[in-house]
């Protein structure tokens, strides 16, 4: 018994969103430029603003209901994901996640992005079964999309999360979730109500606000500086000894903190020292 809480303590789950967190590019615009459709921004823009659908889910509401993406198929998304630009890195990142000091972090993508785009992007790094994207039924014969059976963006990823947490057995302080836009959201609220460690890879100020660290890098080995010291507890050497024994130097690591305001002179308060 001793030993199973042991186990436990040391485990923790990594679960990172994937458009322009591992990638540089937004699933929807690669396919897109694919199909040569050339006003997905636009369209997403539209749904937005008419609240049709929730913040992440609009590709997946394009190919079940726009004549434009009507005719995708499984294929076309496993095309999309070979010409996914990755981060740097993020096979070895889930090699160091797997012992931290002892730690375990279970590796986890949890994206609005297609499941098919994700594998095939991810193929050979990141395990099928460990990948939760929206999820398609497929015509039988025709191969076409005819129902959308999860989206895993705005609550949908709140959801996942808690299955995954309950399947592993881990408690909320031992979660660190990295994302990077409004559909992760509601997912980071969550995460910090409970403890854990949410991790912000972009400065747009609906989500660095809510995350409890924000890292800027084009290398996804960037995350365990957070991990390494909110989760570790090491100190800026320990934490530079770990990447030079890994092959890395860190270059350019500024530790920012920036308040931003906006003082505006009181009426009476102005008069009086007038």
């Amino acid at each position: 018994m001793i030993q199973e809480r042991t186990n436990t303590a040391k485990q923790y789950l990594f679960a990172t969103d994937f458009d322009q967190t591992l990638s540089f590019n937004d699933s929807g615009i690669v396919l897109s430029e694919l199909l040569g459709t050339k006003d997905f921004i636009k369209k997403v823009e539209g749904l937005s603003r008419i609240h049709m659908v929730q913040q992440g889910g609009e590709l997946a509401y394009l190919l079940l209901h726009d004549p434009e993406y009507r005719r995708v198929r499984k294929e076309h998304l496993y095309e999309v994901g070979k010409h996914i630009r990755l981060k740097q890195n993020i096979r070895l990142l889930s090699q160091l996640l797997k012992d931290i000091d002892g730690r375990n972090f279970a590796f986890y993508v949890v994206s609005a992005a297609p499941e098919e785009v994700i594998q095939s992007a991810l193929e050979g790094i990141v395990p099928p079964e460990n990948i939760y994207g929206t999820k398609f039924r497929y015509h039988p014969e025709t191969g076409e999309i005819q129902e959308v059976l999860r989206v895993s963006a705005g609550y949908g990823k709140v959801a996942v999360l808690e299955e995954l947490r309950n399947s592993l057995q881990i408690s909320y302080d031992h979660v660190v979730y990295v994302g990077d836009g409004s559909s992760d959201v509601h997912v980071m609220l969550n995460v910090n109500r409970h403890e854990g460690l949410t991790i912000a890879v972009s400065e747009a100020k609906f989500i660095s606000q809510i995350a409890r660290r924000t890292i800027l890098s084009d290398d996804a080995l960037s995350v365990l500086i957070p991990i390494l010291e909110d989760v570790a507890g090491w100190d800026s050497l320990r934490i530079r000894a770990f990447f030079t024994a890994n092959g890395f130097a860190l270059q350019d690591w500024n530790k920012v903190r920036t308040d931003t305001l906006t003082i505006a002179e009181h009426g009476a308060a102005a008069a009086q020292f007038a």
